[in-house]
């Protein structure tokens, strides 16, 4: 009794192994096992003869990387949702049942697809890997992070392949490198499989050299500005209390003032082009038919004062939909709004917005705190002043790539984004989301200047460089000298965008024709 015990525990070990690889090959990790990280999954899939055994193996693999990389959400609820410790865990052990489905998801689609048309072991291995690559990059998650970024995040030079063919791309990449590495290891005990190893290694190699390639060739920047970022670490409570209308407005409008005159006169020798502050910084409403109220007015003043132009988040009021929008404004150096504002599309759901409340607006009374914010244009139209074309993006707009390569299509020099990171602690989120926004620079060889509320704030570069990051959860300054180009080259992601999803889909069309040929 005990030995089946045992036995049965001991089945599902591949499974955990291939979690434990992923979770730990993600962001703040190094991406150590990013080439096998699916290899013990996929090995436990061929070995079995259930689909629920299939199913319940990626439930396993998924269920343990998520509660590696993404335990961040525990504090998010304890933080956001205000939920008790103990509840906020139970809430993170669902999530991590949840989160990623897309794994026994193509498990279950590889199982039956096996088992109805009979593919060979070569093909089924095949459709394996391609059918989780495309089940990886279509499925529906709260955070849209992908295989990719950690090669960024470790500063492995094979990241600049995404100018060709995007993170999305090279997720892919890394993904059906598991495949050769599979092959690789059920023949370690013949040549073919040392040889397999040793091209897996050489290629990856090459692929490096030819990012660091990428790298050498971009043109010189023919211009600059220096601009000045400002992280203020005002507490979600504080931050709570003025947006309820309940005071700390003019606490947080001091903090900020006082941040940025200390910053200037730190620096008055290099005169600042411009000052960047977070998502909803200003804590009143902002606009044209605001400009009057007395917060408005005092930072006016002072921006007259100074002649100092200022880039910020903001509250405003939609004038059609008479609703909040969550917005970013340029101000110029006399205090006068310069427009177009721009207002943040992609809404955060049950923070912003209600899903479903457009067909079911009865939603709205069950749950009467959830913020109800008018939705912005999307990325149609860029913040222009003083010759610049600046992409503007709010918090996780950056985590897609579209939103990203409609700004590049305008014409943005560089993009502007602007985040509040509060409710996520410390310890993973913080770097998670500035890999994945600053990935967009890096795609469409532009600069990104990001400035949260409490970090992690900074600038990249169209080569990909990060400069100086803030601290996390302190407030801080930071002056940046950012070349950039003038009429910055479209990337070949940028024109090619959807080659890699059609190249996939096209293979995964292609293997199944092979497989019913055979098969007839």
């Amino acid at each position: 009794m005990i030995m089946r015990q045992s036995n049965q525990l001991t089945r599902w070990i591949l499974p955990v192994l291939s979690g434990l690889f992923i979770g730990t090959s993600y962001i703040p990790f190094p991406p150590w096992a990013s080439l096998f990280c699916f290899v013990p999954l996929w090995l436990f899939w061929s070995q079995q003869t259930r689909f629920k055994d299939v199913v319940i193996g990626g439930m396993i693999t998924s269920f343990v990387f998520t509660l590696i990389g993404f335990n961040w959400v525990t504090y998010l609820l304890h933080e956001f949702a205000h939920l008790d410790w103990s509840i906020a865990a139970i809430g993170m052990i669902v999530y991590g049942l949840i989160a990623h489905l897309y794994v026994p998801l193509a498990g279950a689609i590889w199982f039956w697809g096996r088992q109805k048309f009979n593919w060979s072991k070569r093909l089924s291995l095949w459709l394996m890997a391609l059918i989780t690559v495309l089940c990886e990059a279509n499925s529906l998650t709260l955070f849209d992070w992908n295989f990719g970024y950690t090669w960024f995040g470790s500063n492995i030079p094979v990241y600049h392949w995404a100018e060709i063919i995007g993170f999305s791309g090279l997720s892919a990449a890394t993904l059906l490198c598991n495949l050769p590495l599979y092959v690789a290891w059920e023949k370690r005990k013949q040549t073919a499989g040392k040889l397999i190893l040793a091209s897996v290694i050489s290629g990856f190699f090459l692929l490096n050299l030819g990012g660091l390639w990428l790298k050498n060739r971009l043109p010189q920047p023919d211009a600059s500005f220096r601009t000045l970022l400002v992280q203020a670490y005002i507490g979600n409570a504080e931050k709570l209390a003025a947006e309820l209308g309940k005071g700390f407005g003019k606490e947080i409008l001091r903090r900020y003032l006082n941040l940025t005159d200390d910053a200037l006169k730190a620096h008055q020798g290099a005169p600042i082009d411009f000052a960047l502050w977070p998502e909803t910084a200003f804590p009143a409403l902002l606009g044209e038919q605001f400009k009057y109220d007395e917060s408005p007015q005092v930072l006016a003043n002072f921006l007259r004062a100074r002649q100092l132009p200022l880039i910020t988040g903001a509250y405003s009021v939609d004038p059609q939909q008479k609703l909040l929008t969550n917005s970013l404004f340029v101000v110029n150096k006399d205090g006068e709004i310069v427009p177009p504002n721009y207002s943040k599309t992609v809404l955060l759901a049950f923070g912003e917005y209600i899903p479903g409340e457009q067909w079911f607006p009865a939603i709205r009374d069950w749950l009467p705190a959830t913020g109800h914010f008018a939705r912005g244009p999307g990325p149609t139209t860029l913040l222009k002043w003083n010759g610049y074309q600046m992409g503007p993006q709010i918090c996780y707009e950056s985590l897609f790539p579209k939103f990203s390569r409609d700004l590049s299509n305008l014409g943005a020099q560089f993009i502007v984004n602007v985040t509040n990171d509060s409710w996520y602690g410390t310890w993973q989120e913080p770097y998670q989301h500035m890999y994945m926004t600053l990935a967009r620079g890096v795609e469409f060889r532009r600069p990104v200047l990001r400035v949260t509320n409490t970090g992690i704030s900074t600038v990249s570069l169209a080569s990909g460089e990060i400069l100086e990051r803030s601290p996390i959860h302190q407030p801080w300054t930071g002056v940046y000298e950012v070349p950039y180009l003038k009429n910055p080259p479209v990337t070949f992601y940028q024109q090619w965008f959807w080659l890699v999803p059609i190249l996939l889909w096209s293979s995964l069309l292609a293997l199944l024709v092979i497989g019913a040929r055979k098969r007839s």
